[in-house]
């Protein structure tokens, strides 16, 4: 596939993110600062991203199934898993983050676990987009390069 051709996926990828509402300008602002001395500076941070939120993750779903539940614990999981979320600007997972600490303030375990699985599924969308997003950039930048 030619470099342009290439490029212009890209692009076009990247403006879907955006109009569909999965990303925000904070990933703007990632972007600004990757350069040629750190060419895969926004790849390597979503990555650390995904592998801090797994853990964040687990331990939300082992708060989740604990008896008592202790909203509070749960509220300062979900509080890390939404800054990291908003670092990267993941827009549609912060958002579903907001929506779950909103019922782990009002102590409301079904709602709990019912934003949890949007907040996993937002969150599984966004990971899957992203991944086919840096391969398409990979392609265009070896095309760029050949």
């Amino acid at each position: 596939m030619d470099r342009n051709r290439l490029q212009h996926q890209v692009a076009c990828m990247r403006r879907s993110l955006f109009d569909q509402g999965y990303l925000d300008e904070q990933f703007i602002q990632l972007e600004e600062l990757q350069d040629d001395a750190n060419p895969n500076f926004v790849q390597e941070i979503v990555t650390l991203f995904y592998t801090d939120s797994a853990r964040l993750i687990q331990s939300i779903e082992q708060a989740l199934n604990s008896r008592p539940i202790d909203f509070s614990k749960l509220d300062d999981y979900m509080h890390q898993f939404k800054g990291s979320s908003s670092s990267i600007g993941a827009k549609k997972v912060t958002s579903e983050c907001t929506v779950f600490r909103e019922y782990c303030r009002a102590e409301n375990a079904e709602g709990c676990i019912r934003s949890f699985q949007q907040v996993k599924q937002e969150y599984a969308i966004l990971r899957r987009k992203l991944e086919v997003y840096f391969q398409m950039v990979r392609q265009a930048a070896v095309a760029h390069t050949a």
